[in-house]
């Protein structure tokens, strides 16, 4: 877990001058802290999101157990006063029990359920050279932009939109390299190293033919150039083709459920070998995945595909290590991207890195480097694995659990191209706003309601502030031109009065004061307000790329969207075991819906204009008869 602020300085203690020089004065900066909403509020709130989501008996039942919960003097009052003393003594009150909640308690598989992956553009390699030249250089942009990151020399972010030009906290940036996930039999633990310079990783992990390599970045004190780092990955392909040295896929353990991994590993543990391996790919800058060709047609659907679960065992789906916070996916026949591990970091940090490395790569050109100064290094190093038949068997259910998540994936990636974002905010909307509501249009199209729907909302402008849910199936969700126009319930979540992370805390403090239950966290409202159906996040990029991820319940659908000025790219997710849900289905509405809303849009604007010109006829003066 992240260090406490008396263990942060004592490790800033041993950090160079400069960077604890400037990290006490970005502290300095101090960003407000998250506040807790007042009650009434909250559970007023609450019942107005799920009353036209459940049956009207149900409602009456949820709305008495709720004005119980809140009355005077009960258990409601008596939980928000120890939530606020929490907030009081605490950086972020709500970080830890949202962590958890949201990612460690999680006991499903990270890929589909959890990671999402940012999309590159198609790369047209010549050959296997032309890849890992590629490679290289991607190498060499993540060294760039982590020395950025160490130096904390990335400028601040600023909100946009409803609080445009406020700041918003940088410490997820600090976590991009410095991450790892650890399986646990009920939980997992993610730790972030806040390593002084001086012992920092220098090598980052290189995965090919299933097999697993340290590439040391650092050779004498100075890092390796990018023909160096082409060397030494020639090295990894050739040492990679050895038949007699290969070692079953270890990778696919961690495509397990985190309960299953986190047995797996205790049985690795036993030996030094495995002790040893485990601890070098732990303390890694990232992984990079070189995949072999995968046969398939690089459309974008399959793109998203491979770059989600690398298409199981039979593909890429072994070539991977998913407890690490970023893997990036360098594919032979061009099909390359990243897939990262959510908890330390929100999508705005993927992207941003992401981008610096699209342009690093495809900017400046390859700096010429003379042949004599590429150094004579020692080769990678292979990581070695003992087992026995046992772990074998878990090799084997772990594969058997990747072919099925891959093949129950239904990914539908769809290019809206009748407009953009410059359309809408010429309409005077929000162009988040607009498509939220195409996307319960839509739904209400396949499905005939509404349902409970996460739309991901930062709450960055608080410290160490991650995120909350904008509520977004609201009571006028189907009135147009009010709810299109309407952002309150944005405005509410992102500046940290949303509903989500407060009755999390409330029920979290019940559980550590050890009271029983309070009824409304056992109500049926609470836990189908809770069950997402439609989880939706907007995810913009400003370089040719996408993002996408998998449905959060069996029978959802995710929805990762990308305004551009001109077109919009959604990735629809789904499950193809639940028959209710079809990717291509809700694709066809949510098709026809913006369409629609596109004609309302112009008819709106054209009667307005009719009505204007009227108008301004009937003010012109009447010229007398005299």
């Amino acid at each position: 877990m992240k260090p406490s602020h008396s263990e942060r300085d004592n490790l800033l203690e041993e950090a160079p001058q400069g960077l604890y020089d400037t990290i006490k004065m970005e502290e300095r900066r101090v960003l407000p802290k998250v506040p807790v909403p007042p009650l009434k509020q909250t559970l007023d709130t609450y019942l107005k999101c799920v009353q036209h989501l459940v049956k009207e008996e149900q409602f009456k039942k949820t709305k008495a157990i709720v004005e119980r919960f809140g009355a005077p003097g009960g258990v409601g009052e008596v939980l928000q006063k120890k939530l606020l003393e929490r907030r009081d003594k605490m950086t972020n009150w709500v970080y830890d029990y949202w962590l958890e909640d949201m990612y460690l308690n999680n006991r499903l598989a990270l890929p589909v359920n959890s990671s999402p992956a940012m999309v590159f553009p198609k790369q047209m390699f010549k050959d296997h050279r032309d890849a890992l030249r590629f490679a290289a250089r991607l190498i060499r942009g993540v060294l760039d932009y982590k020395a950025l990151v160490d130096a904390r020399a990335l400028p601040v972010d600023f909100a946009r939109g409803q609080l445009a030009g406020t700041p918003l906290c940088m410490e997820q940036y600090y976590h991009l390299f410095t991450s790892y996930r650890y399986p646990g039999l009920k939980t997992d633990t993610l730790k972030v190293q806040m390593n002084a310079a001086s012992s920092a990783p220098e090598h980052i992990i290189v995965a090919c033919k299933n097999q697993f390599f340290v590439l040391d970045v650092v050779a004498n004190s100075k890092q390796l150039n990018e023909l160096e780092i082409v060397s030494q990955l020639e090295k990894i392909l050739k040492m990679s083709e050895n038949a007699e040295e290969r070692l079953p896929p270890f990778g696919i353990l961690t495509s397990d459920g985190r309960t299953e991994w986190a047995q797996a590993r205790e049985a690795l543990t036993k030996d030094q070998t495995n002790r040893g391996s485990l601890a070098l790919i732990e303390s890694c800058i990232c992984v990079v995945c070189l995949d072999e060709p995968s046969g398939l047609q690089p459309s974008d659907n399959n793109r998203a595909l491979l770059m989600l679960h690398g298409g199981g065992r039979e593909k890429n789906g072994a070539n991977r290590w998913y407890d690490k916070s970023m893997q990036f996916v360098v594919g032979m026949d061009g099909i390359c991207g990243v897939v990262c591990e959510h908890s330390p970091f929100e999508g705005i940090v993927l992207v941003q890195c992401s981008e610096h490395l699209m342009k690093y790569i495809t900017g400046s050109p390859s700096k010429i480097v003379r042949a004599s100064s590429i150094r004579e290094l020692p080769p990678p190093r292979r990581l070695l694995w003992k087992y026995n038949p046992h772990i074998q068997g878990l090799l084997e259910a772990s594969r058997e659990r990747l072919k099925r998540l891959v093949n129950n994936l239904d990914m539908d990636v769809f290019k809206f191209k009748a407009y953009g974002k410059e359309f809408i905010k010429n309409q005077k909307m929000s162009p988040d706003a607009f498509i939220q509501v195409a996307l319960q249009l839509a739904f209400y199209k396949c499905n005939k309601r509404l349902v409970s729907t996460y739309e991901s909302a930062s709450i960055r402008r608080f410290q160490d502030g991650r995120v909350d849910n904008i509520r977004s199936a609201t009571l006028e969700a189907l009135a147009f031109v009010q709810s299109m126009t309407d952002e309150r319930a944005a405005f509410t979540a992102i500046t940290g009065m949303a509903i989500d992370n407060h009755l999390l805390g409330l029920l979290r403090i019940a559980k550590e004061l050890n009271m029983e239950k309070p009824e409304i966290f056992c109500d049926e409202t609470y836990l189908a307000s809770n069950h997402f159906i439609l989880s939706t996040s907007q995810v913009p990029t400003t370089v040719e790329m996408f993002c996408c991820y998998g449905p959060v319940v069996p029978n959802g659908y995710g929805v990762c969207y990308n305004p551009q000025s001109d077109h919009i790219i959604f990735c629809v997710s789904s499950f193809w075991e639940n028959t209710k849900t079809s990717s291509a289905v809700f694709v066809k509405a949510l098709k026809e819906g913006l369409l629609e809303i596109w004609d309302l849009c112009n008819r709106s604007s054209a009667a307005a204009t009719k009505v204007a010109d009227s108008s301004q006829e009937a003010s012109q003066p009447h010229k007398s008869g005299k």
